[in-house]
C-alpha cells in the first residue's frame, strides 16, 4: 500500500505507523503537487521582483553571512552549492524506521507550499521512501541549532541528481522534521511496551496472591482520574478468574500502587502521541514562504524558530523517566516474590538446583534498573560551538537515545519480573487468570519454569524472554492503530 499525501494534515502518527514501520511507501497527491507549483511561482515572482530583499540562505549567505546580500547572478550560482562534508554520518546510525519517518516528516513543509520547493525536488524526496537502505543518519552527532547534521546527511545524495534552484537546499536541511520523527517513534513504541508491562504486572500480582481490594472499581469515580481509571479496569480485566483464595491482609506497596503508576504511564503515553501529531503536521521551516494574501499581497519570506521543537524532547523525557519508574516497581516486586517470608509461597517457591536459583535474577535486576534511572535524566538545552547566529542547539537526539536505553532496560527488568513470577505459579501449582494463559505459555516458551533435577543457565534464558518482548513491542506498533489525531487520547 501507499500513503497519499496532499496536505499537511496527511503527515500522522499512522501515516509514521505506516510508513516507518509496515514500510509503505508515499505518494505526493495532485492536490498536493498543484500547491507547490503555485507557491514555487509566486516565490521566484518575489524574489525576482525584490532583488534588495533578504531571504535567508537565498538572497543571503547562511549563517553569519545572512547579513551578506547577493547579487541576482550570485544568488542563482549560490542556489547550486551543497557542502559534502556531513559529520552527521559518524557513529551508529538511526534505525532504518526513523530515518524512514525523518523523510515522511519532511514532507509537511512541501506540500502545501510553505517551503517554496521546487516541486520535482519534492517529488524525489517522496521517491527516497523506494529505497531498501536510506542515507545513514548519526544518533550521536547531532549538536546542531536545528537539525542540519541529520538532514544534510540524509538528504545530500539528491545534490547529486538534482540541480539545486533559489530555495532548494534550505527546504531539505532545515525546519524540524526529525524531532517530530523521533517523538512519534517513543510515542509509537510507547503504547505497546506499557500494554505489556501490564500484563507482566498482573502476572507478578497473581503469582503473589495480592488482594484485589487495591484494584477495585470504587476508586474508578473516587480518584477522579481516567488514566489510572483505565488502569484499573485493565488490571481487573487481565486478573479477572484469578486464585481466589488470597492473603486476608494487605499486600506491598508495589502492588497497591500499580493502577496509579500504570495510569501515570498511560497519561505519559497520551501526551508524547499529542506531541507527535501536533509536531508531524506543523509548519517548521525557516524561512517560511506566505503566500501572496490581504496581509502580504506580495506573499512574503518570514524567518522564524520553527525549526525548534521545544515540545518534543521534554515528552521524550517523560517517557524515559516512566520506564526507570516501572523498573523500580518490578525490582521491588521481584524482591517480594522471592522472601518466602512475604510470599508466604513455601521454601521450594523460587528454587531450582543449588546455585541455580532463581534468587540471581534479582541480582540481575538491579543493574538493569541502574541502567534505567542513568539514561532517563533531564533533558537540558544545550549551547553550541556559536557558528554564527546558531548559539543554541536542539537536544531531540540525545534525549531519544536516552529513552531507547531506558526502554530496554525496562524490558529486560520486565522479562526478569515475568520469569519470577512464573517460577513462582510453577512451584506452587496455580494457574494463571483467563486473560493471562497465552502470555503465561509465551513466557514459559523463552523462560521455562526451573526444575531442580536439571540445572540451566539461567541468563540465557532470560535473554531470550527479553528480546521476545522486545520483538512483541516492534511487532505491536506495527500494527496498532494510534489513538492521537492532534486530539486528546482516550484512556
Amino acid at each position: 500500500m501507499t500513503v497519499i499525501v496532499n496536505s499537511r494534515r496527511d503527515v500522522t502518527l499512522a501515516a509514521q505507523r505506516r510508513v516507518a514501520f509496515a514500510g509503505e511507501n508515499v505518494r505526493l497527491g495532485p492536490k498536493a503537487m498543484a500547491a507547490m507549483e503555485r507557491a514555487r511561482a509566486s516565490f521566484m515572482d518575489y524574489i525576482d521582483g525584490d532583488p534588495d530583499s533578504f531571504v535567508y540562505g537565498v538572497t543571503s549567505w547562511y549563517g553569519e553571512g545572512a547579513k551578506n546580500r547577493l547579487s541576482v547572478a550570485e544568488r542563482k550560482e549560490y542556489a547550486k552549492w551543497a557542502p559534502h562534508d556531513w559529520t552527521g554520518t559518524m557513529g551508529e546510525r538511526l534505525p532504518e524506521r526513523v530515518a524512514r519517518a525523518i523523510v515522511l516528516s519532511r514532507l509537511t513543509n512541501f506540500v502545501e507550499g510553505h517551503a517554496a520547493i521546487s516541486p520535482k525536488l519534492a517529488r524525489l524526496v517522496a521517491a527516497m521512501l523506494k529505497e531498501k537502505r536510506l542515507p545513514p543518519v548519526s544518533v550521536d552527532m547531532n549538536g546542531s541549532a536545528g537539525e542540519i547534521i541529520a538532514l544534510g546527511a540524509l538528504f545530500d545524495p539528491l545534490s547529486k541528481v538534482f540541480v539545486m534552484q533559489e530555495r532548494d537546499f534550505g527546504c531539505l536541511i532545515n525546519g524540524s522534521p526529525a524531532a517530530s520523527a523521533l517523538v512519534g517513534d517513543v510515542a509509537l513504541l510507547a503504547g505497546p511496551r506499557l500494554a505489556l508491562a501490564e500484563q507482566v504486572f498482573a502476572l507478578s500480582a497473581e503469582a503473589f496472591n495480592a488482594p484485589m481490594d487495591a484494584y477495585d472499581p470504587v476508586f474508578d469515580d473516587w480518584w477522579g482520574d481516567p488514566y489510572e481509571a483505565a488502569a484499573l479496569k485493565s488490571l481487573r480485566r487481565l486478573l479477572k478468574g484469578g486464585n481466589r483464595t488470597r492473603r486476608p491482609y494487605q499486600a506491598p506497596v508495589s502492588y497497591r500502587i500499580l493502577p496509579r503508576v500504570l495510569g501515570q504511564g498511560r497519561r505519559v503515553v497520551a501526551q508524547a502521541e499529542e506531541v507527535a501529531a501536533i509536531s508531524l503536521s506543523a509548519v517548521s521551516d525557516n524561512p517560511v514562504w506566505v503566500m501572496p494574501c490581504k496581509r502580504y499581497p506580495k506573499g512574503t519570506a518570514l524567518s522564524n524558530g520553527g525549526y525548534h521543537n521545544a515540545k518534543a524532547y521534554p515528552a521524550i523525557d517523560n517517557v524515559a523517566a516512566m520506564w526507570a519508574d516501572l523498573c523500580l516497581v518490578a525490582d521491588r516486586q521481584t524482591v517480594k516474590l522471592h522472601r518466602e517470608d512475604i510470599s508466604l509461597q513455601g521454601h521450594l517457591t523460587m528454587s531450582g538446583a543449588p546455585g541455580f536459583t532463581t534468587h540471581m535474577l534479582r541480582m540481575v535486576q538491579v543493574a538493569y534498573g541502574e541502567a534505567a534511572r542513568h539514561a532517563a535524566q533531564r533533558t537540558f538545552l544545550p549551547g553550541s560551538g556559536d557558528f554564527g547566529q546558531n548559539d543554541v542547539t536542539l537536544p531531540t537526539f540525545q534525549a531519544w537515545d536516552r529513552e531507547r536505553r531506558a526502554a530496554t532496560a525496562f524490558e529486560a527488568s520486565l522479562a526478569l519480573l515475568a520469569a519470577s513470577a512464573s517460577q513462582a505459579l510453577a512451584t506452587t501449582g496455580r494457574k494463571a487468570p483467563r486473560a493471562l494463559n497465552g502470555f503465561l505459555e509465551t513466557v514459559r516458551q523463552h523462560f521455562p519454569p526451573m526444575d531442580e533435577r536439571k540445572p540451566r543457565r539461567m541468563g540465557e534464558y532470560a535473554e531470550r524472554l527479553r528480546r521476545a518482548f522486545a520483538a512483541r513491542v516492534l511487532a505491536d506498533a506495527a500494527a496498532a492503530t494510534p489513538a492521537a489525531a492532534g486530539r486528546k487520547r482516550r484512556p
